[in-house]
Formats: structure tokens, sequence, C-alpha cells
């Protein structure tokens, strides 16, 4: 599995049992106040606000929170806060690239909480390109599997709905498509029963990058530090991480 995949795995961990459930359910708001504006307030004409509902039902995001946001985006109930997403490129504290993604009614306070949180860790905010380079855009499905003759099986699906790549590890089944093939991929794998934990467009490194375990708890801190922030969605890394530093960052962090 690939380390941003095993990072994405963590987070959404977090995300379920962080006592600050309302930070979460804010970030979730946000996106669909976004997927709700560019694409219309339907889901089943909208995907992309599919795919964000979905995440929001998993979190147990209270319906009335969903609504409000629904109707943000589409223009009903408007608190005259115009959300906008930013995508920012920057390097970490021994050169890992680094992708964060925001939504933002203040794009200058934004950055600025994005830049304190690069030069705090050691790391530099760089210009627009200066690493997305070093990235492909990608849909990325995870699934569950309960045993290898599950995972075959899904594997095929996906391959089948014209899947790009399929990794999987511990349980857990991960499809790589271009964006081009995600919608199909994506609902020929719903539609097949499966049980997808999560679906959405990544940023996912060319090749990545391995660094000590100083560093890279390090660096760890600093993605960590990056989403904690209320407008940051999500961030994305060429850093290799392994399970054991990954466990390690865990009971450090818990």
């Amino acid at each position: 599995m690939s380390g941003h995949s095993k990072w994405a795995s963590i987070k959404r961990q977090k995300g379920v049992n962080d006592s600050r459930r309302g930070q979460l359910f804010t970030k979730l708001g946000r996106e669909i106040a976004v997927a709700a504006r560019e694409g219309g307030p339907d889901p089943e004409m909208n995907f992309r606000l599919r795919l964000v509902l979905d995440k929001a039902k998993q979190a147990n995001m209270p319906k009335d929170n969903i609504d409000r946001a629904i109707k943000r985006g589409s223009g009903e109930g408007s608190d005259g806060a115009q959300m906008e997403e930013h995508t920012y490129e920057g390097y970490g504290p021994h050169g890992t690239a680094m992708i964060v993604q925001v939504v933002t009614d203040n794009r200058n306070r934004t950055v600025s909480e994005v830049r304190h949180a690069f030069s705090r860790y050691g790391g530099n905010l760089g210009s627009d390109g200066s690493v997305a380079w070093m990235f492909s855009r990608q849909g990325v499905v995870t699934i569950s599997a309960e045993d290898d003759d599950a995972s075959d099986e899904i594997a095929l699906v996906a391959i089948d709905a014209g899947a790009a790549d399929v990794e999987t590890a511990e349980g857990v089944v991960t499809v790589y498509t271009e964006m081009s093939d995600f919608k199909a991929v994506q609902e020929a794998l719903t539609g097949s029963g499966y049980a997808v934990t999560d679906a959405q467009l990544s940023w996912i490194p060319q090749s990545q990058m391995t660094l000590d375990e100083r560093e890279a708890m390090t660096t760890l801190k600093l993605m960590d530090a990056l989403e904690e922030l209320d407008d940051v969605q999500e961030v994305f890394s060429n850093l290799d991480i392994s399970d054991e530093l990954l466990a390690k960052f865990e009971n450090e962090a818990a």
C-alpha cells in the first residue's frame, strides 16, 4: 500500500475517534457546499457531491448539518461567506514534496496559517507548480476485503471497469484510476456490493522518498499540523511511510 494510502487510513480513523468532531464536520460541510455550488444540490446528478455525502455519512455527520451545507452551496440560506478551493505546494523539513488542498472563505488567513505550519517544522511553502509535477492526479477507491479471494474478486471488477492499478494489503484493497475512469470504477465497485470505505480524487506521487525515523517523524508532524488547520481538507506527500513508523506515530500522537 502506498504511503499516501496508509496515511489517509490513519487520518480517517483519527477523524472517527477525534473528540473534536466539530472540526471534522466543519471541513465536510465546506466540501459539501463547494461540491453543491459546482455541480448542483442533487447527488444523483452530482458525482462529487455524492462522494462527499458518503464521507459525511460515514463520519455520522448530522443530517441537519448536511442539509445546511447543501443549501449554502446552492445559494439558499447563504451567510455571505463564499467558499473557495485552493491548492498549495511546498517542501517538508527534509525535502519531501507536499500538496495541501484547502477550502476557505479567507485566502489571506489560510495561506498565512499554512505558511506558519511549514515554517514551524522546518519546511517551506513553495510557488504554484513547484512540486505538482512530481504527482499525478488520480482517483483512489478503498475497499475492505475479508480474505484473499474477496480481494481477487474486487481487483477483477475494478480492472474490468477500467482501473489503472490495484494494491492489496492487510484486508484493504486500494484501487487507482485515471480521472476519466474514476466514476465508472467507483460505481462498478459499489454496484457489485463491495464495502467502499473511501473514494476521492487524490495526488499520487510518481516516486516516493525514504527518510530515517527522526526525519520521517518530523515530516509526519508537519502533515498532521497542516491537517489540524480548519481550512485544510487534505495533505498529500511523497513520503514513503512504513507500517512500523505509522504505529509509532499513532502511539505518540494518542
